[in-house]
């Protein structure tokens, strides 16, 4: 009966062989070959060594051999924390390393192009509130309207300028200095900049008393516009 069991036992499976590239081959080859001869070599070196070393170690006592045994472990345990967990928790520490300057590079990333989106919706925005043509001209805009304002004589002086920003845009400044006005004056030139036909700034306003009159007052402002360049 056994011998029909036997008989009838299913074949062993075989796992199929990986076969290697032919030029891959040789190479393998010489390389075992090379490490069996450094091995050979290295054995016949400390073969007087180790005979030694195991000459005195049969002559010791039981006891001297069992603390032999514990040192040899603890070393042993000592250079595979120093040989293999330092290196792999270094390497582990890096990677982390690695990973979290890449966080931070995108979170950067993120808050530049924020950054930029903003700075085009600035920009777009800047560029809708434009003065008309390239022939404008801020100064006589500005006299114009303190002219009606305040008066001529109340202007002592108004310094124009311009350069170009990024953008292609234009920007016109203008130093207005004027002196001896009514508090109710100086509401009214801030109100009629404001109320210009053409989108102007104050980016500068400074106000003082005047040296001659305790209930008048002297203003220095800086107005701005932005125009298309050329």
């Amino acid at each position: 009966m056994l011998e029909k069991l036997k008989d009838l036992s299913l074949p062993r499976p075989t796992l199929p062989r990986l076969e290697l590239p032919a030029g891959l081959k040789p190479q393998l080859d010489r390389l075992r070959a090379l490490l069996a001869e450094q091995m050979r070599r290295l054995e016949e070196l400390t073969a007087p060594a180790r005979a030694s070393a195991r000459v005195w170690y049969e002559k010791r006592e039981p006891r001297e051999k069992v603390l032999l045994r514990i040192l040899a472990s603890v070393f042993a345990i000592l250079m595979l924390y120093s040989l293999v967990y330092l290196p792999i928790t270094s390497l582990r520490d890096s990677l982390a390393d690695r990973v979290s300057r890449r966080q931070q590079d995108l979170i950067d990333v993120r808050a530049m192009m924020r950054t930029y989106a903003r700075l085009q919706a600035d920009l777009a925005a800047a560029q809708n509130r434009t003065v008309p043509g390239k022939d404008f001209s801020l100064f006589s805009v500005l006299e114009q309207a303190l002219t009606k304002t305040v008066g001529r004589e109340k202007i002592d002086s108004i310094t124009p300028a311009d350069r170009a920003v990024p953008g292609g845009l234009r920007q016109y400044t203008l130093e207005v200095k004027l002196s001896a006005l009514s508090l109710a004056q100086v509401v009214d030139t801030l109100y009629g900049v404001q109320s210009l036909a053409v989108p102007v700034t104050v980016s500068n306003f400074q106000i003082r008393d005047h040296a001659q009159n305790s209930h008048a007052y002297d203003v220095e402002m800086t107005c701005m516009a932005l125009g298309k360049n050329g």
